[in-house]
């Protein structure tokens, strides 16, 4: 079994998600007391945070590609940015390093085409709905079309991200916005909606919805579990 590297804190409530359901993971695919080997690196997010609303993402780009020698100097095989914002920076952690990262979005793509679906809804960070890095590799790469929500609903998906699920707190009326918007991006044509911020489903689920979510945090931690054994 290859170690698997995570570069995680960002924010450490859904890396706990990751560590969770890699090592179930590897439980249900080699059953017995199977678990997985794993080197983490864990930031204080409080610095990235900053660093990310003052558009400083080389300054980002410095702390993670320092934590990710980290990774690789414990031993690791490849490496998971537990995280859909930072992949802004993932060119050069990649350059930082020797082993392989494993790319959130190529994991999603690979799903997502593998499902037959052309047309997809992306919530996450501001960052991650409307800057390139991440929805241009999906249609660049993988040819898909990506919608996000409009200017208003994208501050609501991004405070939401930062002020409760960052922090932990889950609540009902977020909840509800969060289904809303994912409602008007079927309406437009999404064939489904990919939850683009690893703690989002930690807020809704497919039980929550009919429109067909894709968590990158649980598509992310199977790739790696995939990769790894």
């Amino acid at each position: 079994m290859k170690t698997i590297g995570l570069l995680g804190g960002m924010s450490w409530e859904s890396t706990v998600g990751y560590y969770r359901a890699i090592n179930e993971g590897v439980k249900n695919n080699l059953g017995g007391l199977h678990s997985a080997k794993i080197a983490m690196y864990s930031v204080d997010f409080d610095q990235v945070e900053k660093l990310q609303h003052k558009g400083d993402w080389g300054g980002t780009a410095r702390i993670l590609s320092e934590a990710a020698q980290c990774v690789e100097s414990a031993g690791a095989d490849f490496l998971l940015i537990c995280t859909n914002t930072m992949h802004k920076v993932a060119p050069e952690i990649e350059k930082a390093i020797k082993i392989p990262v494993l790319h959130i979005a190529d994991a999603t793509a690979e799903v997502l085409l593998h499902k037959g679906i052309k047309t997809v809804g992306l919530l996450g960070t501001a960052f991650t709905m409307e800057k390139d890095f991440y929805k241009g590799r999906l249609s660049e790469k993988y040819g898909l079309n990506v919608l996000v929500p409009n200017k208003e609903d994208r501050q609501i998906v991004h405070k939401i991200i930062y002020q409760e699920l960052c922090l932990g707190k889950i609540q009902a009326d977020s909840k509800a916005e969060y289904l809303r918007i994912i409602d008007l991006l079927a309406n437009k044509g999404a064939e489904a909606v990919i939850l683009g911020c690893t703690e989002i489903g930690m807020l809704v689920n497919q039980n929550d919805t009919k429109v067909k979510l894709f968590d990158t945090t649980a598509i992310h931690a199977e790739k790696a579990v995939e990769y790894a054994i």
